[in-house]
């Protein structure tokens, strides 16, 4: 059943209208940046759903933090489709892990008339992947940060066949100058951004914390850093095993210079003498302020360690530069095309506002799931697996009592499959 947005749009012009729906930490701080530093035609709004993951108020404080919006709301699912009706929003920025966006998409899609459904990737999103496509299937607008991106992104839904528009601006808690300049000398701090699933191995986490040590032992007069994003019992946009500072008190005395933070990036930066990341978006950030950057490359680079996308920029190094504090400022020649375009090319703004023009005149175009089996069990199920104890719909426990045996079913199907291993 569909719900109203509300009564019929009056002659008179309004401000164009866009909630944001968020829950994980680095979606909450994209959203609310990206929503923050919107024109002011837009009245714009967050709101951070209740979800087995989402931000505890220490995390939504420190993700909203100098984005400049001044609305963000909790949010239950339960009341979401009500709450959107009540702000009968232009477009919705669904700020989300893909099967939630999924979720969320189709609940939007059910409103009259229908908002502008928008969604992206809160980071560095190289290489470009089929999943982060599918699960956005029924989304008109798709966020992205730097022309390779677009290319990649565009390039592999033409080759699956997927319809999808791509917008570009640059990513929104970066500073907006086109060609950073190296900052002038004041940070004393070596700022490590840690990262949840990058590495991944515990011996590799392991190295990891034995280099801070080691960045710390060799001059005590300077901090390390070691930038966190969640507290211990906070969720994070991925689940983490193996947290930095559990590995770094196994190793025995800590010096007194290491320290953890979990105050904002922005914060962090402000102190920094250089910043070091497997592949954290804080490069960006610390590139973006000017600030010297250690791409850590001694795990290799590959799409699983999300690092491909520094080839070229004169970043990478290892454990010795990082104990020696040799940053890098990136190549300017890798800079236009890797989050650094000029603001002028842009185009989220005027693609965003051509479709609310086109919605506000009724001829905003259907955008349909992607076909699959299942109907309403499957959609229930969908959103089950993602709202966990936070559905308390009879249709998703229904779906749980018949999914969980069906899916099983199906795994076992699927190993019984695959083909045996023979002996050489």
């Amino acid at each position: 059943m569909t719900k109203p947005v509300g009564k019929a749009e009056h002659a008179a012009p309004r401000r164009l209208r866009v909630v944001g729906v968020a829950d994980t930490d680095s979606y909450v701080k994209w959203a609310a940046a990206l929503l923050g530093g919107m024109d002011d035609e837009w009245d714009a709004e967050l709101f951070v759903l209740d979800t087995p993951v989402v931000v505890s108020g220490a995390q939504e404080s420190a993700a909203v933090d100098g984005s400049g919006l001044a609305r963000v709301t909790r949010v239950a699912y339960a009341e979401l489709e009500e709450r959107l009706a009540v702000a009968r929003p232009d477009a919705v920025l669904v700020a989300a892990r893909g099967p939630l966006v999924r979720v969320v998409a189709r609940l939007v899609a059910g409103l009259v008339p229908r908002p502008v459904i928008v969604s992206g990737l809160p980071g560095i999103s190289i290489p470009a992947t089929r999943k982060a496509l599918v699960y956005r299937t029924q989304c008109d607008l798709f966020v992205l940060h730097s022309r390779r991106e677009i290319h990649e992104f565009a390039a592999l839904a033409q080759a699956r066949g997927m319809s999808q528009r791509f917008a570009l601006t640059r990513l929104p808690f970066a500073e907006r100058a086109a060609t950073p300049t190296p900052a002038a000398p004041g940070g004393t701090d070596l700022v490590f951004a840690a990262q949840a699933i990058v590495p991944r191995e515990r011996e590799d986490r392991l190295r990891v914390a034995r280099l801070l040590v080691r960045a710390a032992e060799a001059d005590p007069t300077r901090r390390v850093v070691l930038k966190l994003r969640a507290q211990a019992g906070e969720h994070q946009t991925h689940a983490e095993e193996d947290a930095f500072p559990e590995l770094i008190a196994s190793l025995g005395d800590v010096p007194a210079n290491l320290v953890t933070s979990t105050a904002p990036m922005s914060k962090a930066l402000d102190t920094a003498e250089g910043l070091v990341t497997v592949s954290s978006t804080a490069a960006i950030e610390a590139v973006a302020r000017g600030i010297p950057v250690v791409a850590l490359d001694v795990f290799g680079v590959s799409s699983k360690l999300i690092n491909e996308v520094f080839d070229g920029s004169g970043l990478f190094g290892d454990e010795d530069d990082v104990v020696a504090r040799r940053f890098r400022h990136p190549s300017p020649s890798w800079l236009r095309d890797n989050y650094f375009h000029a603001a002028a090319d842009d185009d989220l703004g005027m693609l965003l506002a051509a479709l609310v023009a086109r919605r506000r005149e009724g001829r905003l175009a259907p955008k349909p799931p992607l076909a699959r089996t299942g109907g309403r069990l499957r959609d229930a199920w969908e959103r089950k697996l993602v709202l966990g104890a936070n559905d308390r719909t009879a249709g998703g426990t229904a779906a749980l009592v018949i999914g969980m045996p069906l899916r099983g079913a199906v795994r076992a199907v699927q190993r019984l499959r695959k083909p045996r291993a023979t002996a050489a």
